[in-house]
């Protein structure tokens, strides 16, 4: 159980990433080909794959979260001692946390409300629910990976080792 959790937390972000962009990748040139080779085009699939494209953001934000591959300003970061940025990064994900929460409250006041209504998507006819979840789905993974990182600077600190920083976007 121990090493199926450990799988998950090291990889479901990725294996969810990918599933959600092929089908992105899918629909869209199924839908070319539909247009130009065949003159015809469905109405599910711009839908369907703006709602997969929605996902894709959200689970890719929590992962670059757990990454630290957000954009950030490495000159103060980079100029400072090693428990100087290890505070930093700790005020960085307490402040990432503080956000989260707040989107979160009140993105799960917007599914209250499709929950009440039950509204559904023009073309799909599928409750709105289900594609509005990915917004608290998506803070909900922030807000694990921003507490997964503070865990992991704590005890970096406290065994003296330098703390995760990341991939920088131009590293070779």
């Amino acid at each position: 159980m121990k090493q199926i959790l450990r799988a998950l937390d090291q990889d479901a972000e990725r294996w969810a990433m990918l599933v959600f962009y092929s089908f992105c990748c899918l629909v869209i040139v199924q839908e070319v080909v539909r247009r130009f080779v065949l003159n015809y085009s469905s109405a599910w699939g711009e839908e369907a794959a703006r709602y997969a494209f929605i996902y894709l953001g959200w689970i890719g934000a929590a992962y670059a979260v757990r990454e630290r591959a957000h954009i950030r300003f490495d000159i103060i970061i980079g100029r400072v001692g090693p428990r100087t940025k290890t505070a930093l990064y700790i005020f960085a994900e307490v402040a990432t946390i503080l956000f989260a929460l707040i989107a979160l409250y009140w993105s799960t006041h917007t599914i209250r409300q499709l929950l009440q209504f039950g509204a559904t998507t023009p073309v799909l006819r599928v409750n709105k629910l289900w594609f509005e979840a990915a917004v608290p789905i998506g803070f909900s993974l922030i807000l694990l990976r921003s507490v997964q990182n503070i865990l992991r600077d704590w005890r970096d600190l406290k065994a003296g080792r330098a703390t995760y920083v990341g991939k920088a976007m131009f590293d070779e």
